[in-house]
């Protein structure tokens, strides 16, 4: 807390918003008294009158964004173990909840659309993130392993095309190399992704 602001009102670091708000109140029935006095005295007292406000208001306010700040851990911590735990409605309701949403919102809301295999919106969020957060390892790498993922699909799909009528779920078990190991190497890959995107938003 701002120390100028709590000597101002007489008080010290780790004054509870109840002591602010009582040496306030004091301070201001004092001043208020004192501003109809003729000089000098009525004079200063105009002046502190404007100085204890000013104090009292910035304190108060910092109050409020410390207390926003809680809540919104605690908020994230909810969302994070709603995906955990794979309830995605709930997950979204609580993050449909915040006012604020900075870079940790768009991170977990890619999350959610991941886990829903919206991938384009996932990957739209993830950008958002990395735009507000750009520091963030964390949201840059999960970013990589996400373009990953998509470049992967596409060249799937370009080699599934190219096999006519042979994709990785083909039931020929005597075909070289089988669809059991491809569809091996996807679930795989998958895991990984979902892995970096789901298990490290609790980190």
């Amino acid at each position: 807390m701002n120390k100028k602001n709590l000597e101002l009102l007489g008080l010290k670091e780790g004054a509870t918003k109840e002591e602010i708000t009582s040496a306030y109140e004091t301070l201001r029935a004092k001043y208020l008294e004192e501003r109809f006095m003729d000089g000098e005295v009525g004079n200063n007292a105009a002046i502190m009158l404007t100085k204890i406000d000013t104090a009292y208001n910035d304190l108060i306010r910092e109050f409020s964004e410390s207390a926003a700040t809680e809540d919104d851990g605690d908020s994230y911590y909810k969302v994070e173990q709603y995906i955990k735990d794979g309830n995605l409605a709930d997950a979204q309701r609580v993050l449909d909840g915040f006012n604020e949403r900075g870079g940790k919102w768009h991170y977990l809301q890619s999350v959610v659309f991941f886990r829903k295999n919206w991938i384009n919106e996932s990957k739209k969020q993830l950008e958002i993130a990395i735009q507000l957060d750009p520091e963030n390892e964390k949201y840059k790498e999960t970013y990589r392993k996400l373009n990953d993922k998509i470049n992967y699909d596409q060249q799937r799909s370009a080699n599934d095309s190219v096999y006519q009528g042979q994709t990785v779920n083909s039931a020929d078990e005597n075909q070289m190399g089988g669809s059991f190991c491809a569809s091996c190497i996807e679930c795989c890959y998958i895991n990984m992704c979902i892995n970096c995107l789901c298990n490290s938003c609790c980190r």
